[in-house]
């Protein structure tokens, strides 16, 4: 099957050419009116999300995990946000079990204080001090690099008594 060309001569070429330009812009709106439509239907679950998050105390700390910076300004990563978290928990929980709201409200506030000093960092450095503390110590005998020693010269032998052999 073979497709016959309605373009005979130069003026129908270009009058072809602007016409699929126009075609081109026409099809790329709609594109982009679709794309933004599809946004705002994808947006809307996140938008009421946000509101309802809102209005749940207690929320924006869990949020805060998963946030880049905590809220003193300063980088955290995820050792020191698991910490913030985990300790107050296991201090309330085996430690504290009778102790009054406030005594529990003191110990979240300190430690919280406390672990914002404490991130990944210090953790690996005092893990590899005990590391090396534990590591046994290598007796590393020097290999003799055969290249850098100095070359002997073979001795004539002169078959006569040899001078180290005199006694006196």
């Amino acid at each position: 099957m073979t497709k016959k060309s309605k373009i005979h001569n130069l003026a129908e070429l270009k009058a072809e050419i602007a016409r699929l330009k126009i075609l081109k812009n026409e099809q790329e709106a709609y594109l982009k009116s679709q794309v933004k439509l599809l946004n705002h239907k994808i947006e809307t679950p996140v938008r009421i999300f946000n509101a309802l998050k809102s209005n749940i105390p207690g929320a924006n700390i869990i949020s805060g995990l998963f946030a880049s910076t905590n809220s003193g300004g300063t980088n955290s990563d995820w050792v020191t946000k698991a910490l913030r978290i985990g300790v107050p928990f296991v201090m309330n929980r085996f430690f504290f079990k009778k102790a009054g709201v406030l005594k529990k409200a003191l110990l979240l506030l300190a430690s919280e204080k406390a672990l914002g000093q404490v991130n990944q960092d210090k953790i690996s450095s005092i893990i590899e001090k005990v590391t090396d503390f534990i590591k046994p110590k290598k007796n590393k005998k020097k290999k003799v690099d055969m290249e850098k020693l100095p070359v002997v010269e073979d001795q004539v032998n002169e078959y006569g008594i040899p001078s180290y052999s005199e006694t006196y």
